[in-house]
């Protein structure tokens, strides 16, 4: 007889396949959840919201919470001077930056970009929040060594919502940008700041070139991600892009 927390049979009626590990499903209320199936199990994301669907301080995420937190101190002193994000604050909204990271990364890879943009932005302004007011020199750098690639996969992701609405001059105004704004982040001496900084910038102005020089595509878009994916060994990231490139290129062409 098995434990009532056996989750065997669940798994079993969805066989782990690196080529078929993400779908989209209809909860018990109705609402659509994304699954991904792992080796050892299923994650399961809110497709809108804070991704385990938990309401921090009774608001839509700890970011909201910090936010009305730093309202509060602003009306009631004139001024956000003295406003402080403290270690156990910090580790709050690093987590839940975490958690938007990793459905970002699974959105990403079935090409929805809305989603991605929204989830990257969060993260963004949970950067913005730390650069401004942590307390520990430390806790901000162990963010902000990331802060380029994040801007990296926001700038993209709205560029690809861009394509898709045909309006390739915006597309290429965003990419522009993003480059601009990594260009002049403060540096971080971290060897992930420097990797990120130099792989994001690499990455923007390949895309850029592309754009000017060919009449670049989303599939184009999803290529770059893939070259990087296999050049980085992240073989399940790389087999979830190849069936994206395969499904858009089928579409186009009905």
């Amino acid at each position: 007889m098995r434990h009532t927390g056996d989750i065997t049979d669940i798994l079993n009626n969805w066989a782990y396949d690196p080529e078929d590990q993400v779908r989209i499903i209809k909860a018990g209320d109705g609402r659509e959840v994304l699954q991904v199936r792992k080796p050892l199990g299923i994650e399961q994301y809110e497709m809108d919201g804070r991704p385990d669907g938990n309401r921090p301080f009774a608001k839509d995420s700890v970011l909201e919470a910090y936010l009305s937190r730093l309202e509060a101190f602003k009306a009631a002193n004139g001024t956000d001077q003295g406003f402080v994000i403290s270690h156990g604050d910090f580790m709050e909204l690093q987590e839940e930056g975490i958690l938007y990271y990793y459905r970002y990364l699974v959105l990403f890879q079935i090409g929805d970009f809305t989603r991605t943009a929204r989830d990257t932005e969060h993260n963004l302004r949970i950067c913005d929040l730390v650069d401004r007011y942590v307390e520990s020199e430390e806790d901000k750098n162990e963010l902000l060594q990331y802060r380029p690639y994040i801007t990296r996969m926001f700038a993209i992701s709205k560029a690809m919502i861009s394509l898709y609405q045909e309006f390739k001059s915006a597309a290429m105004g965003i990419i522009e940008s993003a480059i601009e704004e990594i260009e002049n982040m403060p540096d971080i001496d971290t060897p992930a700041f420097q990797f990120e900084r130099s792989r994001s910038l690499n990455y923007l102005h390949s895309t850029l070139k592309s754009m000017v020089s060919q009449r670049f595509t989303i599939v184009d878009g999803l290529k770059k991600e893939l070259e990087i994916a296999v050049a980085e060994e992240d073989y399940e990231k790389a087999a979830d892009l190849r069936d994206k490139i395969k499904d858009i290129s089928k579409e186009q062409e009905l």
